[in-house]
């Protein structure tokens, strides 16, 4: 993958979440350091999981892209996907061109669409944090995309039994 300082052995991770529990109901691993065109292939690893594909989904502007917009259109998901990274500005869209988009910038300008996408940061960020912090896990010790996936399987499963372990806790 291509970073910063040259190109690196490097994966990138998506995770998909559920808002009410946040246990992880799909995830992807991937060599493209961004995650535009991600979105519909994780929405498909949640239908896989869950049966259906989900009713709302939040992502960050990674995700942007027309036809991940138009998809989520098409399919009947109510989606919340920023245009722009946090504190830049989106810059004039062209709706003949890009009309998922638009629309989406329309959505995302209201009351609603702002109190609906902010919720986003405290489901999936916080499961990351956990990864992080609660795992250790902060790098792959396998090479190779789908050793790779398979290592990121098992990690989202220890954070999903041990997320069931505190929910039962509380029950």
């Amino acid at each position: 993958m291509k970073t910063n300082d040259g190109f690196q052995q490097c994966y990138n991770g998506q995770l998909a979440v559920d808002g009410e529990f946040q246990i992880i109901v799909g995830n992807r691993q991937g060599n493209n350091p961004s995650d535009n065109g991600c979105l519909v292939p994780l929405l498909g690893e949640v239908k896989e999981t869950l049966g259906s594909y989900p009713g709302q989904c939040l992502a960050d502007a990674g995700y942007r892209k027309e036809e991940d917009l138009q998809a989520l259109e098409t399919k009947g998901i109510d989606g919340y996907v920023s245009l722009r990274r946090e504190g830049k500005k989106t810059g004039d869209i062209n709706a003949s061109r890009y009309p998922a988009t638009a629309r989406m910038e329309e959505k995302l300008t209201t009351a609603e669409g702002r109190a609906v996408y902010a919720q986003r940061k405290h489901m999936v960020e916080a499961v990351n944090g956990w990864i992080k912090n609660v795992l250790g896990f902060r790098q792959f010790g396998l090479r190779g995309l789908q050793a790779v996936q398979g290592e990121w399987d098992l990690v989202c499963l220890s954070l999903n039994l041990r997320r069931m372990s505190s929910l039962m806790r509380l029950a």
